[in-house]
């Protein structure tokens, strides 16, 4: 992945609660993010275009694009759009393929990004990376952190339960992310930003002990804003290395070699897991393992469809994917015999926790 312009931008607004769309129409008036509101709204097919058919009244001479895919192509596509006019600010109104593709389209055109979630199935919310798809592989783009950020709380209730879950993985691998961090500086000098780690390990600390589930909404909100910590953490360390360390390259190898397993956080509290069992953390694991499982979320293989076999065919893999990123994977170095074994032992571990 591109390094990541260092910043220590942070949104001009953030906003997470019930009703917060319907103040759109007064942050976009903020001379900072629409100087003469000429906004393009950017939809996800669903709750993206009757949020924007609710709020069309407040956006003025808003033009209205549908982006699909969550591809580099579809991407392109939309900054072809977006140069036709002279826009003030894109609005990205949706789930995560919609909030990365309008991303990269407006970092193309150095045009402000606002960010209105209607899922929690990751922290691309409000992180400076877009994960799009390229001949068939998922990549990460270093692009501009949203200018502002807005998670309305009654368009994630109509949300699907099992996507709004997936956030929970995300956040929770933090937590393996900085032991890989850590692991990093420990063995190649790796230097860490102090308060990017910081802002990373605090969502992540609170996912794993906070009472409550998707249906209670301080839970959601916690959700939300640990999310969005993620973003900043990524923001201010001109990195995705505070929340994407092995847990991260499982998903991208997964991803290639088995596309449409499962969803991006489902996969990075999996990945997060089986890593932290080869740290030989166990308390750790204790803790994300009993996480895991009271928001009903993957923590074995046969849990997202793959055989043993399988899996240790993605974590022989991971390391391509980041070939710049050292974590515990490339640091154990294991054979495939050896990558075996551990999978055998680590699910004896689910198993008896």
């Amino acid at each position: 992945m591109p390094l990541l312009a260092r910043s220590v931008q942070t949104p001009l607004h953030i906003d997470v609660r019930r009703g917060a769309v319907a103040d759109l129409g007064r942050i976009l008036a903020d001379g900072r993010i629409s100087s003469g509101g000429d906004v393009a709204v950017v939809v996800g097919p669903g709750q993206g275009e009757k949020i924007a058919e609710l709020i069309r009244p407040t956006l003025g001479s808003a033009d209205v694009f549908t982006a699909a895919g969550g591809t580099l192509d579809a991407a392109m596509e939309l900054g072809a759009k977006l140069r036709a006019r002279s826009y003030d600010a894109v609005v990205a109104i949706g789930g995560g393929k919609t909030v990365d593709t309008a991303k990269y389209a407006a970092t193309r055109y150095a045009l402000p990004m606002v960010s209105v979630a209607t899922s929690l199935a990751n922290d691309g919310i409000a992180s400076p990376v877009a994960s799009l798809v390229n001949d068939n592989i998922k990549g990460s783009y270093g692009v501009h952190i949203p200018i502002a950020v807005i998670v309305d709380l009654d368009f994630v209730e109509n949300g699907p339960d099992r996507v709004n879950r997936a956030g929970i993985g995300d956040v929770i691998s933090n937590i393996s992310a900085l032991a890989d961090w850590e692991l990093g500086r420990e063995v190649r000098g790796e230097p860490i930003d102090g308060l990017a780690a910081s802002l990373s390990r605090m969502g992540a600390e609170a996912m794993l002990t906070m009472p409550g589930d998707m249906t209670d909404d301080a839970f959601v909100t916690i959700l939300a804003e640990a999310l969005i910590s993620s973003g900043l953490a990524m923001a201010v360390s001109g990195s995705s290395r505070p929340c994407s360390g092995g847990c991260h390259e499982i998903i991208h190898a997964t991803d290639t070699l088995f596309p449409d397993t499962a969803s991006h956080g489902e996969l990075a509290g999996l990945g997060a897991l089986f890593c932290t069992f080869l740290r030989g953390d166990e308390r750790r694991f204790g803790q994300m393992a009993a996480c895991l499982e009271r928001h009903q979320l993957p923590r074995t293989p046969a849990d997202v469809g793959l055989s043993d076999d399988q899996f240790a065919e993605v974590i022989e893999f991971a390391p391509r994917t980041r070939p710049d990123r050292y974590t515990i994977i490339e640091h154990l170095a294991m054979t495939p015999d050896e990558i075996r074994r551990k999978l055998a032992d680590y699910a004896d571990a689910v198993a008896h926790r």
